[in-house]
């Protein structure tokens, strides 16, 4: 939830929608709520990208091979498991130096995690169709009229398929996901050196891992480009975690109608409960950043030589104050399966982070931080909501006003969320075993 009515407008100069047919596939949503009549609408297939079939396959082997990782210990699929939402199932995850799937991640004593990841593993539904373009809780990187806008700068390489492969790829250059800390491997070392996507550096070390495997060799080509493997990775997540046939799309198609709560609450989300201000268009997401002081726990986001654990969300990108503590608005496909909630995981429960929007700022001081997911670490996640001003600096950034639901309404609201998930997603599934031989976190 992002919104509340048009008090909510604030929109990072983002388009609402990614086309003429997505616009008036809301238009003609919204229409409905007010004259109570289904909508004859097609399914949005036209954004969506239609992969060659072998390279998804890749794709998917390569999404569960910790063979990308520094320490050949973790894969994509550790924090993005179909068994969680194409989440981790923790407010904040732990990456490398840890195993095991969501409540039962535990860190290794032999190789504990530096920090828990700074945020929320976000779900992947629908990142394939056309309007995703803007990636990471603080959209860091994006697509633009110019190119690709990436943390690499200058230095990011040419040749991605799409910014959802460019995305596809970043993690592995992270110390606390993928990469490894120290100098544990050849990877970790590149990464703690700096040399990322430069001849020589993290990307090309992964890609010659990738290509002396026979059967990836033999499928991506030979020199294996790491852009191969992103493009690969990105084919996958695109047409595996497409949910575009929920309760909700059925009834825009007229195949079905809402009926009791989920009808009421969907009135509520479009109408006097204000979430399309910023939750909009077919996917429930205006691709904005706002700010909705939202509990801060965990490391936070800063750099090496930084000491607090603030994230202060959009302005890290464009150092704008403006956009202190703002972050992009999520979808909300799926949103039943993706706990917890916000992009530091503080709300365990989809009830939790509702309640939350009707008042953020007494929400936030009133903060219980016994409801976060978190697996043991000797580490304090709690600096910052013991931090004064920086309660009082989130709360200030605040956009959203209070309202006023009633019990009824707020459970009307989540009966309609309930909705907007597939009865079945990722019908590939997970393999078995992938071609590096290494074990499959199932």
């Amino acid at each position: 939830m992002g919104g509340s009515g048009t008090r909510r407008t604030h929109r990072d100069g983002r388009r609402a929608t990614a086309d003429a047919f997505l616009c008036g596939m809301l238009l003609s949503c919204l229409a409905f709520v007010a004259a109570a009549e289904v909508p004859d609408l097609p399914a949005p297939a036209s954004g969506f990208v239609a992969p060659d079939p072998a390279l998804v396959e890749v794709g998917r082997l390569l999404f569960y091979d910790p063979v990308l990782s520094g320490g050949r210990a973790v894969s994509c699929g550790s924090c993005h498991h179909p068994l969680h939402g194409t989440a981790d199932g923790l407010s904040l995850g732990l990456g490398d130096g840890a195993s095991g799937l969501a409540a039962a991640r535990r860190a290794d004593p032999a190789n504990l995690p530096e920090r828990r990841l700074p945020r929320n593993a976000p779900a992947l539904f629908n990142l394939g169709f056309s309007e995703f373009d803007t990636f990471f809780h603080d959209g860091r990187l994006e697509a633009l009229p110019e190119g690709i806008r990436t943390p690499l700068g200058e230095d990011m390489v040419e040749g991605f398929a799409s910014v959802l492969s460019a995305q596809a790829m970043f993690p592995v250059l992270s110390a606390d996901e993928m990469a490894g800390h120290g100098g544990e491997s050849d990877v970790s070392r590149l990464v703690r050196q700096g040399l990322l996507a430069h001849e020589g550096g993290a990307w090309e070390t992964i890609a010659a891992r990738v290509e002396a495997i026979p059967d990836y060799a033999e499928a991506l080509g030979t020199p294996v480009r790491f852009t191969a493997v992103a493009d690969a990775l990105a084919a996958f997540v695109a047409v595996e975690w497409r949910a575009d046939n929920s309760p909700f799309d059925r009834y825009l198609r007229g195949e079905a109608p809402l009926t009791g709560e989920a009808a009421e609450g969907m009135a509520l989300f479009y109408g006097e409960a204000g979430c399309a201000a910023c939750h909009s268009g077919p996917f429930q997401t205006d691709h904005g950043f706002h700010a909705i002081a939202m509990p801060q726990i965990g490391p936070g986001k800063a750099e090496l030589f930084e000491d607090h654990a603030r994230d202060l969300g959009r302005m890290r990108v464009t150092g704008d104050p403006a956009d202190a503590y703002r972050f992009r608005t999520p979808s909300l496909r799926g949103v039943g399966l993706t706990a917890p909630y916000g992009h530091s995981g503080a709300y365990a429960t989809l009830e939790a982070v509702v309640r939350h929007h009707l008042d953020p700022v007494g929400s936030l001081r009133a903060y219980d931080p016994d409801q976060a997911v978190l697996p043991d670490l000797p580490v304090d996640d709690l600096r910052a909501m013991r931090d004064p001003a920086e309660v009082e600096a989130i709360a200030a950034a605040n956009e959203l006003d209070p309202m006023a639901l009633s019990d009824p309404q707020v459970a009307a609201i989540l009966a309609f969320l309930d909705t907007l998930t597939d009865e079945t997603t990722g019908p590939m599934g997970v393999p078995e075993s992938v071609p590096s031989g290494l074990p499959v976190e199932r």
